[in-house]
């Protein structure tokens, strides 16, 4: 909290001292239980939560402690998954090794309170007190105030085209710490290892020979690509095209939208574009577009905005909806969790994975509720 008050009461501020921060015994017991109640899979090494803990909690988050205070600690390789999306194709997921994680949330929880305080509104994504629902809520508010002209943005693999460079220079504006830097450079630049269907393995160092993009699933990554959209909000915002556009942006990672007065959406492109070339971005021109409501209507962060007609009266009005994606996604997901090849799990854990599906905001639209034990 303290990192946070200097940094929100100086704008200018640059840190100093914060590597042996990163190392103390309260914050690598922090960042472990953290790391353990996300669970994850084992990285490189395979190792896993169970066996840290036969070894000896305290005993491995010393060792880990000294390799930093040392300056001998050398991140693993990160091992790359690949996870089925809606759209039927795959996406790219780096697994580092527990040891990674919890080194890479202990910098994180000494970082984030310094960026945090850096971070404009227009940002809802993985940061404390705020969520994607809060940025639903927004869009839906700047709707009924007349910013109807929207543009509906895509960035084609955002985290995998971040600059190493410029995302460099965004940290070093807060941090002078050298050892910090070096710490997160080596994340950046980690080499990636692959399985193949024959099980074998091969290793490549795309990230450090583009000198492009952040582990997309590491515990430091949403942070990072928070710092480096916040340069897109600013950038707006400095050129003035807030005021003259009329226009709002609500991104939530890399889910983006500007909302604008009528008639100013073609030049909202046209400027995001632009600065996003100066960022070294790129637009997916596929799936980016502009849509003007209630005539037309786009979907943001699981819900569908546009023109909505009640149930009852049949009466339109401007509203939003689950998208008929989401819904798809939720009905898949509890089927999957009650076929017959989960009857084997334990009904106090089953409930507990219903429980978690569908999402919150679909609870109130279909008049559904959380189910509660004791099971017998």
């Amino acid at each position: 909290m303290a990192l946070h008050a200097k940094a929100k009461a100086e704008a200018g501020y640059r840190f100093y001292a914060l590597y042996d921060k990163i190392y103390r015994e309260n914050v690598l017991a922090h960042a472990y239980a953290q790391c353990r109640s996300n669970r994850g899979a084992p990285g490189v090494d395979r190792q896993d939560f169970a066996e840290v803990e036969a070894y000896g909690v305290q005993k491995w988050l010393g060792e880990l402690a000294l390799t930093l205070r040392q300056e001998t600690y050398r991140p693993d390789p990160i091992r790359r998954v690949f996870i089925p999306k809606a759209n039927g194709k795959l996406r790219p997921l780096g697994i580092s090794t527990l040891r990674d994680r919890v080194c890479m949330t202990a910098a994180m929880l000494v970082l984030e309170p310094i960026f945090e305080a850096d971070l404009p509104p227009e940002q809802y994504a993985y940061r404390p007190g705020r969520n994607a629902q809060q940025a639903v809520i927004e869009v839906e508010e700047r709707l009924h105030r007349g910013q109807t002209d929207v543009v509906d943005a895509d960035l084609a693999d955002y985290f995998g085209s971040i600059p190493h460079a410029e995302l460099m220079l965004s940290l070093a504006r807060r941090i002078v710490d050298r050892r910090v830097l070096h710490l997160i450079r080596m994340w950046l630049e980690c080499p990636v290892e692959e399985t193949d269907d024959r099980g074998r393995k091969k290793r490549t160092t795309e990230s450090r020979d583009s000198r492009r993009g952040i582990p997309q699933g590491s515990p430091i990554s949403p942070l990072l690509a928070n710092i480096y959209m916040r340069r897109f909000v600013l950038a707006w915002k400095k050129l003035g095209l807030q005021r003259s556009l009329g226009s709002r942006i609500v991104t939530y990672a890399d889910d983006l939208v500007i909302l604008c007065k009528k008639g100013k959406a073609e030049e909202a492109l046209s400027r995001m574009r632009e600065i996003m070339d100066k960022l070294k971005l790129t637009v997916n021109e596929e799936k980016t577009r502009i849509c003007k409501v209630p005539e037309g209507e786009f979907d943001f962060l699981g819900y569908t905005f546009g023109r909505m007609y009640s149930a009852t009266t049949g009466q339109a009005r401007m509203g939003m909806r689950p998208s008929k994606k989401s819904i798809r996604r939720m009905v898949e997901k509890v089927h999957a969790l009650t076929a017959a090849s989960m009857t084997w799990m334990d009904t106090t854990e089953l409930i507990g994975k219903l429980n978690r599906y569908p999402p919150s905001h679909l609870y109130g639209h279909f008049g559904l509720v959380r189910l509660q034990g004791p099971w017998q």
